[in-house]
């Protein structure tokens, strides 16, 4: 049945150009801690070759959990999620954000860093490094269900992620700078966010309402972190994933969803609608981890809303795997509610791509998720969306484009465009196949082969027309150079 439910979505079903397939990688769940270099390494390189097969094209690899590091750091002690105690350094040594970015590349992979801006440490963090933040600077802090919270209200907070998110791009060729959706904490009956202090002490404008104030206090760090990372790579896209729900309709009986649940706006103070509208973001990912019929949060219900009102910046869908694949589809209840979401997601006009909650999942393959991926949805490798706001300026196209033969193998070659400056800097190729008298239209993506930082590529398609182009960073695609076989 699903070999025959594959074969008929691949006759109906166009491969989409350009589309953000991302798949988040977490660590804070403690899947890395305690393995050897090696076996971690070899955990992650199998991850990664999965997903290249099911046609994920960035990776969003969480890299501060907790005012911590899977990566070298002078502002941060190592991470215990990594080597098992905070502030002690994998042995042997290496650097797992420089080793992801480096391995997905490769693989013509983005990376993204992922970092949780304002949690200084997880419910089950009993040990804190010397180094670590809430033990230099206690003051900053606050306790909140047994989790500690650099304050959002203190200014120098904001100073200090931004600088930590800095030393990140600055450091690291990484092609985005991600966070979560943790903002202030999300609530707990019985206690109260201890903020008095700094409501009286950081409130220029006199904000009487405190829970606007603190909305406030979140908006001018999203802005700053934005201008932050524009100031030392213009190209590294900013994105968030906020909670699926902005407002409830008994809230903002405009703007809100008709849902029943936990709210950015009211309950985390994250205000993500102006962040869009702002252009205060690059991307947006609300996790949308819901089934169809959800009485309290209805997927279908969510979608159409992120649609209609998040549009204004590269909106990408957060997924969960097995929870898509363990409800039935209430229209039909014989297969999961995969074919309905990503049917929901070709009808959504400014949905432009998805992420995997979460990696493992989709690589273990619950309900054949990761199959149909491979040989349906997204059979076809896919070029990053555009992000015109940022650059719109063309590469020149690939030079030189010669047939050699190696090991018994045809080989196309070129060489890389001329282009000095991150606009016009040819970093990936795009090759795509066209059989003998097939028109050449590399608009028509069911043609491309394969997306590449190569400046080469194993003719094993035969005989035809092959057509290389170039991408910049943000995936401006050249002109054609074409090559008859």
């Amino acid at each position: 049945m699903i070999s025959l439910l594959a074969l008929m979505l691949l006759l109906t079903a166009s491969a989409q150009k350009r589309e953000f397939r991302g798949a988040w990688i977490q660590c804070v769940n403690g899947q890395f801690q305690g393995l050897s270099k090696s076996t971690m390494q070899s955990t992650l390189s199998h991850q990664l070759d999965v997903l290249k097969d099911y046609g994920v094209n960035a990776i969003i690899f969480q890299v501060r959990a907790e005012c911590d590091a899977l990566y070298e750091s002078q502002l941060e002690p190592w991470s215990r999620f990594l080597s098992g105690q905070q502030g002690v350094a994998p042995k042997p040594y290496w650097d797992p954000l420089q080793w992801m970015i480096e391995e997905c590349h490769k693989r013509g992979m983005e990376l993204h860093a992922w970092i949780n801006p304002y949690r200084a440490k997880t419910k089950t963090t009993h040990q804190l490094a010397a180094s670590h933040i809430a033990k230099a600077h206690p003051e900053q802090v606050f306790e909140y269900d047994d989790l500690y919270i650099l304050n959002p209200g203190n200014p120098l907070n904001r100073d200090y992620i931004c600088k930590v998110v800095q030393d990140i791009v600055r450091r690291y060729d990484v092609d985005g700078l991600h966070i979560d959706d943790y903002f202030y904490p999300y609530p707990v009956a019985g206690k109260q966010i201890p903020d008095d202090r700094e409501f009286l002490l950081y409130n220029p404008y006199r904000i009487q309402n405190r829970n606007d104030w603190r909305r406030d206090n979140v908006d001018v760090f999203i802005k700053e972190l934005h201008e932050a990372i524009r100031s030392v790579k213009p190209w590294v896209k900013f994105g968030v994933s906020p909670f699926g729900i902005y407002r409830n309709k008994k809230s903002d009986p405009i703007n809100g969803s008709n849902t029943n649940g936990l709210q950015n706006y009211d309950d985390l103070y994250a205000d993500v609608l102006k962040w869009i509208d702002k252009g205060w973001i690059d991307y947006c990912v609300p996790q949308l981890y819901w089934e169809i019929g959800h009485k309290a949060a209805d997927y279908t219900t969510l979608i159409n809303w992120w649609n209609q009102y998040a549009g204004k910046r590269p909106l990408f869908i957060g997924e969960d795997v097995e929870r898509t694949v363990k409800y039935a589809d209430p229209s039909k209840p014989s297969q999961n509610q995969m074919p309905a979401k990503m049917r929901l997601h070709k009808q959504m006009q400014n949905v432009q791509g998805t992420v995997l909650w979460y990696a493992k999942a989709a690589v273990d393959n619950p309900g054949n998720y990761g199959t149909m991926l491979s040989q349906v949805y997204w059979r076809k490798p896919a070029l990053q969306p555009r992000m015109t706001f940022i650059d719109k300026t063309l590469p020149k196209k690939p030079r030189k484009l010669k047939v050699v033969s190696s090991a018994g193998e045809q080989v196309l070659c070129w060489t890389k465009p001329k282009g000095k400056g991150w606009k016009k800097e040819a970093v990936k190729y795009v090759v795509y196949y066209f059989k003998t008298g097939e028109k050449v239209d590399i608009s028509d993506a069911d043609h491309i082969v394969s997306i590449t930082t190569n400046e080469f590529h194993e003719m094993r398609q035969g005989r035809g027309t092959y057509v290389v182009t170039a991408l910049d960073r943000m995936s401006n695609e050249s002109k054609v150079a074409k090559k008859k076989i």
